[in-house]
């Protein structure tokens, strides 16, 4: 079923933009690498469910359609048979065939970008993201570019993606009743397809210390076609054993800082005095930052547990290479350390552990610096101490353990008094008996 929807107004776009779409006027929209001319013939799949935005006006020979489709046409737009008239640059048809749309996947990482809200791409400087956070987070904006169509695979390991709203053809959904309405109309089927169900919650990160993408369950998907787009392999690093940062698909050269923070800690603050007193500087040109709150898991005794535990990730990379790759940004990690040392507390800093893996060292280096006086290591064998003590009070009350019966010794001016000798026969004193 063909329907022609109406073009809702345009609307200012958000923070990930989706960057494929379905226009017709898209070149590479078509497997000959361009656009359908007057005496070409057109061809749609007829099992192929597209939208496809149409801007202009367009002769063609001929066209075949889908069974489940829809064109929506921008003012002025139509299509009208070929009279035979002379077309310039179209002096031999063929036929033209739309290329497949259904493998643009919204877990692709090299499918976004990060915009403003005018809608151009958004100048990072020397910030980055770790690549799960390429793709939309659950507290991001994510926009569809007005007069364009568009078509997503949503398949995810996680049955719902939230998100804090979506613009499509200008129209911002930032609710869920509006997100739902939308849904209910006869393009949402055709633009959206797979397992995963956008949800629009309309609300942002409510936490100053910052929020965890929550797109760790779908990590290996990001991956999978983060290396399909380039190669299928990560690209060899300078150093002998690179850092692996969480959320991130390939091991870098570098140097990568876990945070603890206390209530007081401002992530976006923090992230500003970086750029402002480090990163700004000179010798620090070349050195990208990525910092984001993420969740890792905790282990104990070698063991990983279900439940995870909040922290700051600092990753820094540099544009050297060979042995010098990695070096600046371990100078800046240094930095950062010394920074945390001294202004910790008032920055809501606990403490900071650092790791470095640079083009002249074999293996990954750790340091950490504590900025409260009580260490991880005093508070597990704090912990270990209450553990056994637990356990033996655990056997005492069911029975399996039973402690010793003591006998105090009698006081110090009883034991002045003479003291018989024992009776005739008796060899001493009675041996103490002692119950376990």
């Amino acid at each position: 079923v063909f329907s022609v929807p109406s073009l809702p107004a345009a609307a200012a776009a958000v923070y990930k933009q989706w960057i494929p779409n379905t226009n017709f006027e898209t070149a590479s929209n078509w497997d000959k690498g361009r656009v359908p001319c007057a005496r070409d013939v057109v061809h749609f799949e007829k099992d192929k469910v597209v939208s496809v935005f149409v801007r202009s006006a367009h002769a063609l020979t001929d066209m075949y359609l889908p069974l489940n489709g829809e064109f929506v046409l921008a003012a002025g737009a139509a299509f009208t048979a070929f009279d035979g008239s002379w077309d310039p640059g179209c002096d031999s048809g063929g036929t033209v065939r739309f290329a497949d749309a259904e493998q643009h996947a919204w877990f692709d990482p090299t499918l976004w970008q990060e915009v403003v809200p005018s809608g151009e791409p958004r100048a990072r400087g020397p910030l980055f993201s770790v690549d799960e956070e390429r793709v939309p987070c659950r507290h991001d904006d994510v926009i569809f570019q007005p007069e364009t169509s568009f078509r997503v695979n949503t398949d995810s390991s996680q049955p719902v993606i939230q998100l804090r709203s979506i613009s499509v053809m200008g129209q911002e959904l930032n609710t869920p009743s509006s997100w739902a309405g939308y849904l209910g109309g006869p393009s949402a089927p055709l633009q959206f397809h797979g397992n995963g169900t956008l949800q629009v919650t309309g609300t942002g990160c409510p936490d100053k210390s910052g929020c965890a993408c929550g797109n760790g369950l779908d990590g290996p998907r990001i991956c999978a076609a983060l290396l399909r787009a380039s190669g299928r392999q990560c690209p060899e690093p300078a150093c002998q054993s690179p850092l692996q940062p969480l959320g991130h698909c390939c091991g870098v050269c570098g140097a990568t800082i876990n945070l603890d923070f206390t209530p007081d800690f401002d992530l976006q603050k923090y992230q500003d005095r970086l750029v402002q007193e480090l990163l700004s500087q000179p010798k620090y040109a070349g050195v990208q930052m990525a910092i984001s709150k993420v969740h890792k898991a905790q282990t104990f005794l070698g063991i990983t547990s279900r439940s995870s535990t909040p922290l700051i990730q600092i990753v820094l990379i540099d544009d050297r290479a060979g042995v010098q790759a990695g070096t600046a940004a371990e100078q800046l990690a240094a930095d950062i350390m010394d920074s945390i040392a001294r202004h910790g507390e008032t920055l809501g800093i606990s403490s900071g552990k650092m790791e470095v893996a640079t083009g002249s060292t074999a293996s990954g280096q750790v340091s950490s610096h504590p900025v409260s006086r009580i260490t991880a290591g005093t508070v597990m064998g704090l912990l270990f101490s209450l553990l056994i003590l637990g356990g033996i009070l655990f056997l005492y009350r069911k029975g399996k353990l039973r402690l010793p019966a003591l006998r105090l010794p009698q006081a110090w001016d009883r034991l002045e008094e003479p003291v018989s000798p024992p009776p005739a026969g008796d060899k001493g004193f009675d041996n103490p008996v002692f119950n376990v």
